[in-house]
């Protein structure tokens, strides 16, 4: 199953960077409405100082974590921001293997957010949604929950289609998932459209010996 989605958003700002020392609110810079932000790093700062440089911005929201690891002080900054107020909800989404591979960190993320708040699936999917009322942000990023010093990627966008769209599908998967389950199937996210199917066509295969010797239209 694909699941696809193209927006189109009129009159977008867009803004294209490379950060080598910068941190996260230097990196990131001032949010604008509409806006799409690409950034390049050197792994200087984390997923969660992203975070932290956005809800500066936007102020208590609503938030939604996908990560395929995660480790205890970013864990911990985490529920620190919940505790502030500063995150309003909050949702996160790892894989099922991260209990097996970190099974440290894995009851410590339980101990703070409670299994309610988290679901693990088959994921490699790294992104965050931050709303409220005056803001719709999506970020797609290559970067997991923890310090990974190496050549990393971050892209902000502010858009109310986009966000909707994230938010169904984190609406679906903690709905298909229950709170404990350690989910090995594949979703199905009902409410979120499927990519159309295409017809596969399928051709013998042609031997390159049948193929017409080009003809010399020049010479010289």
């Amino acid at each position: 199953m694909s699941i696809a989605k193209t927006f189109k958003k009129e009159n977008t700002k867009k803004d294209i960077r490379i950060s080598k020392t910068h941190n996260a609110t230097d990196a990131i810079g001032v949010l604008e409405k509409n806006m799409d932000i690409f950034v390049l790093t050197y792994g200087q700062f984390s997923l969660i100082d992203s975070l932290i440089a956005i809800l500066d911005q936007t102020g208590p929201a609503d938030v939604v974590i996908s990560s395929w690891t995660a480790a205890d002080a970013h864990l911990e900054r985490s529920a620190q921001l919940i505790e502030s107020a500063d995150i309003r909800s909050f949702r996160m989404i790892v894989d099922r293997s991260f209990k097996t591979r970190q099974p440290k960190y894995y009851y410590h993320m339980i101990k703070l957010f409670g299994h309610e708040c988290i679901r693990s699936i088959r994921t490699h999917a790294k992104f965050m949604v931050i709303k409220n009322d005056e803001w719709n942000i999506v970020v797609r990023t290559s970067m997991n929950l923890n310090e990974n010093p190496r050549l990393e990627n971050i892209e902000i966008s502010e858009s109310k289609e986009f966000t909707d769209f994230f938010l169904k599908v984190t609406d679906d998967l903690f709905n298909e998932v229950k709170p404990e389950e350690n989910k090995s199937q594949m979703l199905d996210l009902d409410s979120v459209p499927e990519l159309k199917s295409y017809k596969l066509i399928e051709a013998d295969h042609i031997k390159r010996s049948s193929l017409n010797v080009p003809r010399i239209t020049y010479s010289i």
